[in-house]
């Protein structure tokens, strides 16, 4: 993960770098890097962290104050992005996507900054997106046809025909349609509204729909002219990058044209309220037994009190972190609801922190009694005291997340943006984000000294503070048929003096708009990569390795900064049929349960105390040449502290012996998990459409579908309010027998000095004689499958099953995946249709190939653009739409590593066959990927005779379809 090359010097504080300024220096020893903090003439303020990592990042944040729930910050971060004045095509941010190696692109509106960041581990392509980025944010075109594409617009049903239905259309305005409708959603813009109702966190940033229509495109460049400016600019650069190279860049292309300027985006603040409130909004649900939520919420004091800061978030993990927390515990064991409310925890992205706790799952109407429970409990927690114990875990906890370097879920560079971004922007100490070493030695001081710390901050800013609020959030069965009559309603009222001549324009200008997106732009004036730029080799990461009983053992050795990590991967014996099913649950419940002789509060305490989590998972995939041949494997994993390595290995050791099920806990998870499910469905929609879509074609998409899909969400249903747990009970001990039957392979990742930790507790576990083996499981029969829930807009698949991964065909499949979402269906469902996301997706592994829409106004339209893609290949396609498809591609065979995961991804890789060797041979066939290629397996795996078909919506779209000859078997969720 390191070069030879030494890292840049730091430069000192008071050092000039052309008109930059270096205000401070701070070492990091935690991460082994350096901050530079540097002021320039104009006002910019920019961090850069100086650290030997492959990855280099940036990002721009500006401050964004809304005054009202227009949209303006979200609709600006979506315009930005689509040409400026160096690069003025249609749409930059897209286009730049497959002419790059990047590891992450993006932008994001919060509820009082925009963020723009981008990482990639090629110095080319670092520059080439920096250039992009800079000219994209700081002189966009924002031109009025991108206005009305992905803001709002008034468009008539058949574009070219005023006689017909006026309707609202555009981007954000679907997306925001589809996002409050999400319960979560609706949740987190309401608790800000009602903790800070005075203060820009009452508006919705992204955009209420009923209020989008209000902004004006003059709107949008005031708010840009006022806010995208380099005195009201945070700039982040991270990496091995010389950063004089870097500031060059800046200053050439964004601070030598702006002179210093004066904004306040200040944010005031809140008045406290003088008694607690009470708040109650709804969102479309119909689900009245167990859809409510409610959240006790205070505000506290500033977020850019370092040492307050900490101390909240060591108390909420202490009150809120484990099953065994003692404010977690009681409102659970109350019965009331399945899970914790969405916005439970410590929150410091407001300018004044805010606690909240309470239940979701509940049915409406239980504010009082979820407001007593909290209130009481916490009254009980400050009478009996904290157990010094838990606070001794969660202080473990925060050593372990400041060692730890991940690139597992996000990559690490921008992680450290987001940490520093908190204190800076709020006006303290952006240092404080990324080292909690001084605010650790204060805490432990103070606890020192006051053995009631806690208790007393409990009662102080929480049960003494008038400023609470309890906010409900009921399901509304109804809500969704109003909302869709005041969409009605609005656009009769907006329309309602309407002239010909104004429905003339409308015309004119939806036909403009349809000229714009079908102009052709010239692709050098975008940078690109060349194919030479792609890497042709893969990782081969040494590990030890040593047979251990039935299994094997692996060892890593990786510069973990202190970590060591197990991963225990079981390949499965036959599993019963009525095991199969039972399995995801049980993967669910073995970590969240008791286990050898604890309860599941103990054993929450021992692994908070002496881990960094453990979890388990079930793994399911096919093999390199045969997607017929399943493989099915359990996988335990943790990490620790070097120091709690043989602990970790024995919390390991008693889950997989000795999981202790009970049906008081079984029945607490298995609500918890059919909540998050539920709330799944309308958030990520598309995915559980693939799902349902793959599983009538794919063995493996048809198991997927038993473990993650609806199908499992009913399942799970039918448990929970069947009263089958019992019999679940019963499963679940038959499985564990089973596991222990099964065949290991063990992992364990660490230092040099660490990576020989003993894991013969764990190998000594596996004694049975039975072979691994393979399910063989039947695709269901391929009949279009539409599933209704409480969504305005709709989420659309259709998938094939094609190739294994070494077949010569699979690469080509990939490349055409890629050129098919970037140069065919973002234009034609997003631009065009007004989805917020259109995409094809092939996975080698599972071999199947699918294309979905996203938060989609539309049905069938969709499915004629998903039809006609054949056609699409038979246009004027050149080498540059080849070359960006496959560059796009390899990108998915180059995942971001650290240190954690890249042995991992070798071990087990080499296991189950895709070695080294197998995986340069596909991306040497992906490189040479043809024109003629991608016709051949379109024509030869996506055929309409092979294609399976699923959505989920909000009615039933069978009279939209048939015309296509679509008929959809239509069931409720």
């Amino acid at each position: 993960m390191t070069t030879a090359e030494p890292l840049p010097a730091a430069p000192q504080a008071g050092t000039r770098l052309g008109r930059y300024t270096v205000e401070r220096t701070a070492d990091l020893p935690e991460m082994q890097g350096t901050l530079v903090l540097l002021r320039h003439e104009n006002g910019a303020r920019h961090a850069h962290v100086i650290r030997d990592d492959e990855n280099s990042a940036f990002g721009v944040t500006f401050p964004t104050v809304p005054r009202d729930s227009t949209g303006v910050a979200h609709i600006l971060e979506h315009l930005v992005l689509m040409g400026s004045q160096k690069y003025p095509v249609r749409d930059p941010f897209f286009a730049m996507i497959p002419r790059s190696l990047n590891t992450f692109m993006n932008a994001m509106t919060a509820a009082d900054w925009t963020t723009y960041p981008f990482s990639t581990r090629n110095e080319k392509d670092y520059f080439n997106l920096l250039g992009v980025y800079l000219d994209a944010t700081f002189f966009p075109l924002m031109r009025y046809e991108s206005f009305r594409q992905d803001g709002h617009r008034f468009e008539f049903a058949t574009p070219d025909d005023p006689t017909t239905e006026l309707k609202l259309q555009g981007v954000v305005y679907n997306e925001m349609k589809g996002a409050m409708a999400t319960p979560g959603s609706v949740l987190h813009r309401a608790f800000g509204k009602a903790l800070y109702p005075d203060l820009t966190y009452a508006n919705n940033s992204g955009g209420a729909p009923g209020d989008i229509p209000s902004l004006t495109h003059q709107d949008l460049k005031n708010f840009h002219a006022a806010h995208y400016h380099p005195s009201n600019a945070y700039f982040f650069t991270y990496g091995k990058l010389p950063l004089e190279r870097i500031l060059a860049v800046i200053e050439e292309h964004v601070m030598g044209h702006f002179t210093a300027s004066e904004l306040d985006v200040s944010i005031p603040d809140q008045p406290p309220f003088p008694a607690p409130r009470r708040e109650t909004v709804t969102y479309p649900s119909s689900d009245v037994e167990r859809g409510a939520q409610v959240a006790v919420g205070w505000k506290l004091g500033l977020s850019s009190d370092a040492d307050a800061n900490l101390r909240w978030s060591v108390l909420s993990d202490v009150l809120l972190g484990n099953p065994a927390a003692p404010l977690t515990r009681p409102l659970i064991d109350s019965g009331l609801g399945s899970a914790l409310t969405d916005v439970s925890g410590y929150r410091d992205s407001y300018r004044e922190g805010a606690f909240a706790a309470g239940l979701k799952g509940l049915p409406a109407g239980k504010a009082d009694e979820v407001e007593a429970l909290v209130l009481d409990t916490l009254r009980a927690i400050v009478h009996d005291g904290i157990d010094p114990e838990l606070v001794a875990s969660s202080l473990h906890q925060f050593e372990l997340s400041q060692k730890e370097v991940s690139n597992a879920r996000f990559p690490f560079a921008l992680g450290v943006m987001f940490r520093l971004l908190g204190p800076w922007m709020s006006g303290g100490d952006p240092v404080s984000g990324l080292r909690l070493d001084a605010q650790m030695e204060r805490l432990r001081a103070d606890l020192s000294g006051n053995a009631r710390l806690f208790e007393d901050l409990i009662q102080r800013e929480l049960l003494d503070n008038p400023h609470r609020v309890t906010l409900e959030l009921a399901p509304d069965p109804d809500l969704a048929a109003r909302a869709e009559a005041d969409e009605q309603a609005l656009v009769k009222r907006l329309s309602a003096e309407f002239t010909d001549e104004d429905r003339a324009r409308i015309v004119q200008e939806s036909l403009r708009l349809k000229e714009v997106q079908a102009e052709p732009y010239d692709p050098s004036t975008l940078p690109t990569l060349a194919l030479e730029d792609v890497p042709t080799s893969v990782p081969r990461v040494a590990y030890g390795k040593e047979d251990a009983g039935r299994g094997v053992v692996g060892r890593a050795a990786q510069p973990t900064g202190g970590l060591t990590y197990v991963d225990v991967q079981v390949k499965l014996p036959e599993v019963p049929a009525d095991l199969l099913d039972t399995l995801p649950l049980y993967a669910f419940a073995v970590t969240r349960g008791g286990a050898a002789n604890l309860d599941y509060l103990a054993l929450a305490r021992r692994i908070e105390a002496v881990t960094g989590g453990v979890s388990a998972s079930v793994g399911l995939g096919t093999t390199p040449d045969d997607l017929n041949t399943l493989r099915l494997n359990v996988t335990f994993a943790g990490k620790a502290l070097a120091r709690n390595g043989d602990a970790l290995v024995g919390v390991l050791r008693d889950i997989i012996a000795q999981p202790r099920f009970t049906a008081e806990r079984l029945e607490q998870l298995l609500k918890q998990r059919l909540a998050g499910m539920k709330a799944g469905v309308v958030s990520q929609g598309h995915m559980y459409a693939r799902r349902l879509a793959a599983a009538q074609v794919s063995p493996a998409g048809a198991l997927g579908e038993r473990f993650d899909g609806l199908t499992a969400l009913n399942t799970l249903k039918g448990i929970v309010e069947g009263g089958g747990l019992d019999a679940l009970l019963e499963r679940l001990n038959r499985l564990r027998d089973l596991i222990l039957q099964g065949t290991p392979a063990l992992l364990v990742t660490a230092t040099p000095d660490d990576v020989t930790l003993d894991v013969t507790p764990l190998t000594a576990l596996f004694t049975g004689t039975a072979e691994p083996h393979h399910p063989v499981i039947t695709p269901g029969a391929r009949t279009p499958q539409a599933r209704t829930t409480d969504s305005p807009v709709a989420f659309n698949a259709v998938a094939w099953q094609a190739v294994p991964y070494t077949h010569p065909d699979s690469p080509a499949l990939m490349v055409l995946a890629t050129l098919l979402r970037s140069e065919y269906l973002l234009k034609e469902l997003r631009e065009k249709g007004g989805a917020y996301g259109g995409f094809a997706t092939y996975d080698p592994r599972e071999g199947v190939f699918a294309m979905l829409s996203y938060r989609d106004p539309h049905v069938r339209r969709t499915y004629e653009i998903f039809r006609d893609a054949r056609a699409f290949l038979n246009t004027d396609l050149g080498q540059r739409e080849l070359t960006e498809a496959i560059l796009s591609a390899s990108t998915a065979l180059d995942p971001l590593t650290s240190p954690d995961t890249i042995g991992r991804m070798r071990f087990y890789g080499d296991l189950a066959g895709y070695t080294p060797d197998v995986l340069e041979t596909y991306k040497a066939r992906l490189l040479a990927t043809t024109h003629d290629d991608l016709r051949r397996v379109m024509d030869e795996w996506l055929t309409p005779e092979r294609a399976a078909y699923a959505l989920v919506a909000g009615r039933d779209p069978n009279e939209d379809t048939r015309e296509l000859g679509l008929t959809f078997d239509v069931q409720g969720i």
